[in-house]
């Protein structure tokens, strides 16, 4: 929790004292009322304990490109002003130094065109080779079908730092329409563009006949725009919403790259419509041909995803006072819409993560921001500590654990006990967790955390490994978030998330970090390989009430290393 009477920095003082000359009195985020619960709604839901404390949030109501600018970091984000639903989509705006304590602006985009009358869906920000930003974004021209176009903003006054306010040019809005054997209501956001001999690129998803599409628009001048004669990329996967596509270092190179410059390998990345979750591959980029190519040739039909839990519309911008890649992506509520509604907000952003190439060249590797170390407070360690199979301990000394962030290194004793690997799961990780969960005894694991539980453990969310063999002794590491016990509250959508582990852990080793605030937990699993992110909502293990546990419920003694665990506190400033 924040410190009372802390005082701000320098430079929010000198922020805050402009917005209040500007009349933006709404800047800083301010603490939600709990409302009364309708009768039907529990009243634990609509407990101020459940909504984050450092996860970014607006004050209220429902959210869905972030860009760094004169040494700033903006977010632009869908909004709806007027609900806890979908509906009535603006661009808020907030601005930050450190990704972590945000201020909000105005409204950055909103409905004022004929091509964005009826709606200012998703886009990306991109920095024009002049340094002047610029939006891409899709507008609705006709609300009964949602018929998509693509339209175009700069800011009014470049020379602002924190770009308060945005122009349409009329004179070429739309920049990209639905035309030739384009859905035009399967027509939507523009990605970051990136420059190559000559001409900028964007991309714009899409779909034809089930076959998700990368459309290309090329321009000289970033105003006027043509379609190439084929996608980037395509694959029979459905529509491809937030499409991102950017440069990546070498395997193991931790620096990011501007999207401009040429990369050893290239990223593509598309939301999926049909199932809502976040998939990519890495592969090798033809400038030339404007196609890309993964890597994996199946790799289109058995793509890796950013997140294996609750993620979901995920951007990527170049940091460069960091020379890093960070990636922010979206968590919706895992309730229902009235208790959305009952809350009075809804929908998360996860906390940004910096991204690289993996040793392997296989894979990218994710990690919290350092920034988010920033709100560690007083800290408590255990080491050395063998927990034998079916025990478990709490961890002690932390004054809350309900807003904390936990790394530990867990070494298993032997790995002769492994359960055989059914092959019918080689592709259905969360098929696999669901069968076998947290509490379902096994050889090598289930190990991990008991989260956000109560003391008497009647409820507990459980983020853990479970260690298989293959058919040639090899072994398999999952692993699994199972907040099927999360809470005492009725009607919750409980659903277990998992992934695979593509890590060595012939030596027994293996490492978890856990983010929990409050009603989400994330975690990264052998050092950002596996991450999953996932919506939990305690009735009473909030507040005080949460505790955290070690537990291991296989057969093999496993080892608590080294396990540190800090209490958050919350950013200074949060919110919209």
């Amino acid at each position: 929790m924040g410190t009372p009477g802390r005082v701000l920095a320098p430079w929010a003082l000198l922020l805050l004292l402009a917005l209040q000359l500007a009349g933006a009195s709404h800047a800083i985020h301010r603490s939600l009322e709990a409302e009364a619960a309708p009768p039907s709604v529990p009243a634990s839901i609509v407990s101020p304990l459940l909504r984050t404390g450092y996860h970014f949030q607006p004050p209220k109501n429902w959210i869905n490109a972030p860009m760094y600018y004169k040494g700033w970091y903006h977010l632009f984000y869908q909004y709806n002003p007027k609900g806890a639903v979908w509906g009535n989509i603006v661009w808020a705006h907030s601005v930050s130094r450190d990704l972590i304590n945000w201020i909000a602006l105005e409204p950055a985009i909103y409905p004022s065109i004929p091509s964005d009358q009826y709606g200012c869906w998703s886009g990306s920000a991109t920095l024009m080779e002049d340094g002047t930003p610029a939006i891409t974004y899709t507008g609705i021209t006709k609300p009964d079908v949602n018929y998509q176009v693509q339209n175009l903003a700069f800011p009014k006054n470049a020379s602002d730092p924190l770009l308060r306010e945005w122009v349409k040019p009329a004179e070429f809005n739309p920049i990209a329409v639905p035309e030739g054997d384009i859905n035009a209501t399967q027509f939507r956001d523009p990605t970051t563009a990136w420059y190559a001999d000559g001409h900028w690129r964007m991309l714009v998803g899409g779909v034809r006949d089930t076959v998700g599409k990368a459309y290309v628009y090329r321009s000289r001048d970033f105003k006027r725009w043509t379609r190439a004669k084929h996608p980037l990329h395509s694959a029979k996967t459905g529509m491809w919403e937030c499409p991102d596509f950017f440069p990546v270092s070498g395997p193991g190179r931790e620096n990011g790259l501007d999207t401009s410059v040429a990369g050893v390998k290239y990223v593509l990345k598309s939301s999926l419509d049909l199932t809502r979750y976040d998939y990519y591959t890495v592969g090798s980029y033809d400038k030339n041909k404007d196609r890309y190519y993964p890597d994996n040739p199946n790799g289109d039909y058995h793509r890796l995803r950013y997140d294996y839990g609750n993620f979901y519309a995920s951007k990527t911008f170049y940091d460069p006072a960091k020379r890093r890649r960070v990636l922010t992506g979206w968590a919706n509520e895992s309730d229902s819409v009235p208790d959305d509604k009952a809350k009075g907000w809804a929908g998360i952003h996860a906390i940004p993560r910096k991204i690289w190439l993996d040793p392997s060249g296989k894979q990218l590797l994710q990690w919290p921001i350092e920034e988010v170390e920033k709100l560690r407070g007083k800290p408590v360690s255990v080491g050395g500590k063998v927990v034998k199979p079916g025990e478990h301990f709490e961890v002690m000394g932390l004054a809350t654990s309900y807003q904390a962030d936990v790394e530990v290194s867990f070494e298993v004793s032997s790995l002769d006990k492994a359960e055989p690997f059914d092959p019918a799961y080689d592709n259905d990780a969360q098929k696999l967790c669901g069968v076998k969960g947290a509490d379902v005894k096994g050889g090598v694991g289930p190990f991990g955390l008991w989260v956000l539980a109560s003391g008497d453990l009647q409820e507990k969310t459980a983020v853990f490994f479970r260690v298989f063999k293959d058919g040639y002794g090899k072994p398999k590491v999952l692993m699994c978030t199972d907040p099927t016990k999360s809470s005492l509250s009725p009607d919750l959508y409980k659903p277990t998330f998992a992934g695979f582990v593509d890590t060595d852990i012939s030596s027994g080793k293996i490492s978890l970090r856990s983010l929990i605030d409050r009603s989400v937990v994330e975690s990264f699993g052998a050092g950002g390989k596996t991450c999953i992110l996932s919506r939990v909502y305690p009735s009473i293990a909030i507040g005080k009430g949460a505790h955290l546990y070690v537990f291991n419920n296989g057969e093999a003694d496993v080892k608590v290393s080294s396990l540190t665990a800090w209490e958050m506190k919350k950013p200074l400033m949060n919110g919209a």
